[in-house]
């Protein structure tokens, strides 16, 4: 593209090229010599032999123009943003070069300002990338501390509460991201990269380590647990096919709570041993089941005669004649025993209607007791007297006192006058209930 020092061409016919306007920054002497206007002289370029003035101007402008259009077309790339100041650097560089040692006619001046103004443009250029390179370099600082917070962060939960397989996914999300940071991201100092990746490392291996730990504790619970369910499930499987209903009913119950207080082995080992246990545990109540329904059908009969007992129990009531209510009721009651069983669904409801009956006649009968007892109307015929006999006391003592006009003594009989009245009223109400 440049002509390092231009010779003197061959001697022959000089090729038609568009006159350039270079040519009037030089002249050529009478002896064939070029010159070029330089500051406020002028210096020799060379010469053309065998060809005229106009046409060695013209050659010599020629290679002025090609200069002056690579320093141009530089000054262009330097606007553009992805070409860096490196690159415009170089190509100066080697602008310069060919511009120091090439002999050429044109304007020097303009040329000279067009490449110190591409030096101005480096210059500016450099300044932003510096800006631009520090920016980045705070940013992937930030990013990269951020990084290192979350992992931290991971590392530091209560190992109780930690999601592991979503803590496990995080974490190595994080790992990704700092490697993509180091490739495509800006360098941080070395330093300050190396103390970073010790924080992050140092909490990625506080994870592991506990992560294993938990896992090598799982591992050891659920394989206890596992020999504790084949235990169960082999205890229920000989229960499976026993006869004894309510004993194995119960030891079912058992089995099953501790079961549950066994802890999880694996996902499929549990889920297989559970299987297995709920098996045999079906195999059995469906047998007791259909046992109890058979039961059930057999004793549907009962209950219908249970519940006609019951409906002439229930007429007793309210009780009128004490004696004669409960003769009834034993005659009711030695039916219902001879009655047998009813369906297990209808007991409760059946046997509760009959316990209130028995109920409202035991109470008509501890009334009348309470009536008739000797010792208990002696005791409230006594209290009734001695509170009739204080009452004439206080009674005594208040007319004397209203006699003498002791107003302090009145009062305080007075009162103690009305509660005696009220203690003997209820006294006498008692006897009045005794009868």
């Amino acid at each position: 593209m440049f002509a390092v020092r231009p010779k003197p061409p061959a001697a022959g016919p000089v090729q038609a090229h568009t006159p350039s306007d270079s040519a009037r920054f030089g002249r050529v002497a009478e002896d064939g010599t070029v010159f070029v206007k330089e500051g406020e002289g002028e210096r020799a370029v060379g010469s053309y032999p065998g060809a005229t003035d106009e046409e060695a101007l013209q050659y010599f402008a020629r290679k002025y123009d090609e200069l002056y259009a690579a320093a141009d077309l530089l000054t262009q790339r330097a606007a553009l943003p992805e070409v860096t100041s490196k690159d415009l650097a170089e190509g100066l560089t080697g602008l310069r070069t060919h511009i120091g040692e090439a002999n050429v006619v044109g304007d020097l001046a303009a040329l000279t300002a067009l490449v110190d103004g591409v030096e101005s443009q480096i210059t500016s250029k450099r300044e932003s990338e510096s800006a631009a390179r520090a920016a980045a370099k705070a940013e992937a600082l930030t990013v990269r501390e951020d990084l290192v917070a979350q992992a931290e962060a991971i590392a530091g939960q209560p190992v109780e509460r930690i999601q592991w397989k979503t803590s496990s996914a995080t974490m190595r999300a994080l790992l990704d991201s700092w490697k993509e940071q180091q490739r495509t991201g800006a360098r941080l100092d070395k330093d300050v990269e190396a103390a970073l990746w010790q924080r992050f490392s140092r909490a990625r291996n506080s994870f592991d380590k506990a992560r294993r730990t938990h896992f090598a504790e799982l591992e050891t619970t659920r394989t206890a647990a596992r020999s504790s369910k084949e235990k169960l499930v082999k205890e229920a499987q000989a229960l499976a096919t026993s006869k004894d209903w309510a004993a194995t009913a119960g030891a079912f119950k058992r089995l099953m709570d501790q079961w549950r207080q066994a802890g999880r082995a694996s996902r499929a080992e549990d889920d297989a041993l559970w299987e297995q246990f709920k098996a045999a545990q079906d195999s059995f109540f469906a047998a007791k089941d259909a046992v109890v329904a058979a039961e059930d059908e057999e004793y549907r009969a009962n209950h219908e005669v249970k519940l006609g007992l019951l409906a002439e129990a229930e007429k007793l009531l309210p009780v009128q004649d004490l004696e004669a209510t409960k003769a009834a009721l034993r005659v009711i009651q030695d039916k219902w025993d001879a009655a047998g069983k009813v369906p297990r669904a209808d007991i409760d409801r059946t046997e509760k209607g009959m316990r209130r009956v028995e109920a409202a006649v035991r109470e008509a009968d501890e009334k009348k007791w309470r009536r008739t007892n000797p010792e208990v109307t002696a005791r409230a015929q006594s209290l009734a007297t001695q509170l009739e006999a204080s009452l004439a006391k206080v009674e005594a003592e208040l007319a004397q006192a209203q006699a003498k006009g002791n107003s302090t003594k009145i009062a305080d009989l007075t009162a103690k006058l009305e509660a005696q009245r009220s203690w003997l009223e209820q006294a006498r109400g008692g006897l009045s209930d005794i009868g």
